[in-house]
């Protein structure tokens, strides 16, 4: 009699045991993929909005607008969403130098836990004081 060769009932049953504990490691991975995905592009995004502002503040003051020391705040529209960011400007011990950080959020209510930061640094000597 020839013998049939296949798997045996064992055999099936530990494969499909396998399957059953590796499959839901395989989807949790997965999922935690897409949300770094999701967090790494709402942080380009960020990050540009940033660069966007510190860009404009230079262009403003290389045309002779006035620098403004203190806080302002606003929203700007990038990729159909709305970013709220905060400027801050500080002296530093330079005289006529300013530091001038940017924080970006999603959300106005992130303001202490931004998506991004950007530092810059101001010469100018045409200041205004506060802030909006």
């Amino acid at each position: 009699m020839r013998r049939c060769r296949g798997f045996t009932l064992v055999e099936v049953m530990v494969a499909l045991m396998v399957i059953a504990i590796a499959l839901p490691a395989m989807l949790r991975a997965l999922y935690q993929q897409v949300d770094a995905t999701g967090y790494l592009r709402d942080k380009s995004m960020a990050q540009w909005v940033a660069t966007n502002k510190m860009t404009e503040v230079r262009l403003l003051l290389n045309r002779g607008g006035p620098f403004f020391r203190g806080e302002r705040r606003g929203t700007e529209d990038m990729a159909d969403r709305e970013w709220y960011y905060w400027m801050e400007s500080q002296p530093t011990d330079a005289p006529d130098f300013y530091r001038l950080q940017i924080t970006v959020a999603a959300e106005e209510e992130q303001r202490e836990t931004p998506l991004y930061t950007l530092v810059g640094f101001i010469y100018t000597t045409n200041v205004t004081g506060g802030g909006q």
